[in-house]
Order: C-alpha cells, then structure tokens, then sequence
C-alpha cells in the first residue's frame, strides 16, 4: 500500500476529520455507469492522498455506493477512516421495477424505491439496513438526509435527531447531524437538539454566502463541525474557465450568475490560481468548517481533487474579493490549523 500524502485535520466535539473528504455518488452510478475498476482507483486514490473521510447514502444508488464502500474500505484499518451516512431515505424493495432504471439520477435497476421516512423508526430501521449493506458494526457519522420540506423537518427535528442522538448514546454512531441544501434548517436543527456536525451543501460557496447568515455564527457559538459539500454550485465553480452550458445547483446557470463565475475565474487567473482551487480553499477558510467533501469518480478526478486543494491561495486574492464584496471578509485561517 502506497505511502499517503499529507492532508490536514481538523476537530469537532471530539469527532476529528481530514480536511478533505470524498463524497461517494458516482461510486453509486450517479449518471453514467461506474465501474467496478472506477470504484476501486476511487478508494485507493482517495486513501493514498490521505483522505480519511468517506460519505455516502442510500440514496446513492439505490444502496449501491454503500454496499461499494463498504466493501472497498474493508482492505483499510477501520479505525483509521471517519464514513458517514445518511437517513430519511428507506429503500423498498420493488421487484417489478427490475427491468427499469431508477429516476432519480442513478444508472441503477429501480428494484427497489425510496421512501422518505425521518420518524424514529424509520430512522432505526435505516440505520440497521445500512450497517448491513456497509458490513460494518458502526457508523461514524449519520446525517438526516434534505428532509426540506416543513413537514418532513418537523419529524426530523424530533423524532428523527432524537433516534440518532439514542443511537450515539448507545455506541453506534459517533456523531449526528443533518445534510442539507438550505442553511436555515440547519441552523434551526442546532438550536433544537445536541448535534455533532451538519453538512452545509451549496451555501459556502465563492458564489453562495448564505451560510453566513445564521449558521456559521450558531456553528460557532455552539461548537459544531460544518461539512462543507457543494463546494462548485453542481459545475458552474468546476472549471477554470466556466463555460456556457455550466450548471448551478442541478440547472442551467443564467446569464448573471455564469457572468460571476467569469468574473471570479478571471480574478483568480490574475493572482495564478483557479477557479476550482479557490472554490475548494474558500470553504475551507472558515474556520468552523472541519472537511470539504468532494465527489469524485476514478483516479484522476480524485488525484484533481487533490491538486487543488494543496495549492496555496494568495490572501491577497480574499482581500480583494471582500474589498469589491464579491465575499464576506474572511479570518484567513490557513489549511492545517
């Protein structure tokens, strides 16, 4: 096994992180085929450059990335990684959907179906099936899985974080929190009940600062770990020169934001860095920001990965983009601290 390069850490409520994590959807088959080869130079890459955090969900696949993930990281030493999962996604099984293809973005049979569930059994039930699929006999970390909707928040927030927080109680899980594509509700999950960490998707973004509103300084008052996920807005923050057919959050990106995105791009360019190299140190300039998780499929998305987030970004490059408020001012904390 290849010697793995070094990668910061960094801690919450006990819970220690590499600064990098590797989020599992395209080992799941999130929208074209992933090898088996693929999934295999994911995990090693992703090992010997030192990541030691390792996310994935039953949504992913249909059950696929974890059963993937938890097969592949057999090989490692089980106390030298961090994997989280999530909850609120039960899978059904669906036989006469076997001959189709899942829906919702995963080149997968649909044989099965998600149903969202966020009460405190089916949060138990989840639990138990994925320690199944993973084969393994704990789980470090377990997210409430975009339980968006007012409704589904509500349960969530109650009987959903209450089952995770018996689980932690009990020695299966380490940590608990949510994962979630709006920052409010994480925010409001903090104020309700004793979580560890929330993964904050698309809102601490070089394009997206919503973050800062309400949950970055509860983040802090509190002591809770964020996870920061999303950090390209889906493509638009992937390339250095974003091109027009860019996405942001899952869609076409407009006029106005794609124009941003060059701008940033070019700002970027000038103080001889990318615009992806700062997306992924940008997140990671908050000091309560413990792992950027970044997905990845095969060996040189990772090994990319990688190269980005070991380039150094000038602070000169932050002191002009607070100075022109195309960010919030930042505490300039370095990688590593």
């Amino acid at each position: 096994m290849a010697e793995a390069t070094h990668v910061a850490t960094r801690s919450a409520r006990g819970i220690t992180m590499t600064e990098i994590g590797l989020g599992a959807a395209q080992v799941g088959n999130l929208y074209r085929v992933t090898t088996e080869a693929e999934a295999v130079a994911t995990i090693e890459t992703a090992w010997q450059a030192g990541i030691r955090v390792f996310d994935t969900a039953p949504h992913y696949g249909l059950g696929l990335s974890e059963r993937r993930v938890g097969a592949l990281l057999s090989e490692y030493p089980r106390d030298e990684y961090l994997l989280s999962t999530k909850v609120g996604r039960l899978l059904v099984p669906t036989p006469e959907g076997a001959d189709q293809l899942d829906s919702d973005g995963f080149v997968v049979p649909a044989a099965t179906r998600r149903e969202l569930d966020y009460s405190r059994d089916g949060v138990l039930r989840s639990i138990e099936a994925s320690l199944e699929r993973l084969g393994l006999d704990r789980i470090d970390i377990a997210y409430l899985h975009d339980p968006d909707d007012p409704e589904h928040f509500s349960v969530a927030s109650t009987e959903g974080v209450g089952a995770l927080i018996e689980l932690r109680d009990q020695g299966v899980l380490s940590g608990v929190g949510a994962g979630m594509k709006d920052a409010a509700p994480l925010a409001e999950l903090i104020r309700r009940a004793d979580i560890d960490v929330v993964m904050c998707a698309g809102r601490l973004t070089l394009l997206d600062h919503s973050a800062h509103d309400e949950l970055i300084p509860l983040a802090r008052e509190r002591g809770v770990g964020i996870v920061a996920a999303g950090v390209y807005n889906s493509g638009l923050l992937a390339t250095a020169q974003p091109q027009e057919d860019a996405t942001y959050d899952y869609a076409p990106a407009d006029a106005r934001l794609l124009a941003r995105a060059r701008d940033l791009a070019a700002r970027c360019e000038q103080h001889g860095v990318t615009l992806p190299d700062a997306a992924i140190a940008y997140s990671l300039a908050e000091p309560s920001v413990v792992c950027t998780v970044v997905g990845a499929r095969g060996r040189s998305q990772v090994t990319s990965t990688m190269t980005r987030y070991h380039t150094t970004v000038p602070d000169a490059l932050w002191e002009e983009l607070a100075h022109d408020g195309l960010i919030p001012p930042l505490e300039l904390t370095p990688k590593g601290k």
